[in-house]
């Protein structure tokens, strides 16, 4: 069994994470994904508009993820090393790319313009 981990913010959820992840859960059998936790987004970004509880179980909730797990740094190194998946699923807007203590690391694609910060800035235009 190939076991994938892959990581978002998941604030408004939208097409962007579902292609993200349907994708990598064509690459492995289980899909482990990390949710930030509001203090681990606070680290790079601002804080979600959406509290952590209801980002991890609406993650859960879909069918390509087979569990969703809190991650509580921004970076996704302690959750590596805890779960030790085969393929580590990394976004490649991100500017570092590891090293990760994961077997694999594939490079996903950015879906650009979809994004929940242009989400947001859409619906306060439209005010």
């Amino acid at each position: 069994m190939i076991i994938g981990y892959a990581y978002v913010v998941g604030d408004i959820l939208h097409e962007g994470h579902l292609l993200h992840l349907r994708n990598c859960k064509g690459l492995c059998d289980k899909l482990i994904v990390g949710v930030l936790t509001d203090e681990a987004v606070m680290q790079e970004k601002p804080k979600p508009s959406l509290s952590f509880e209801r980002r991890i179980a609406l993650v859960a909730a879909l069918e390509c993820v087979d569990a969703a797990v809190p991650q509580y740094q921004y970076s996704p190194v302690i959750n590596l090393s805890d779960i030790s998946p085969d393929i580590h699923f990394e976004c490649s807007q991100h500017d570092y790319m590891g090293p990760y203590p994961a077997d694999r690391v594939i490079s996903m694609p950015y879906y650009p313009g979809i994004s929940s910060t242009q989400i947001k800035e859409n619906i306060r235009d439209a005010r």
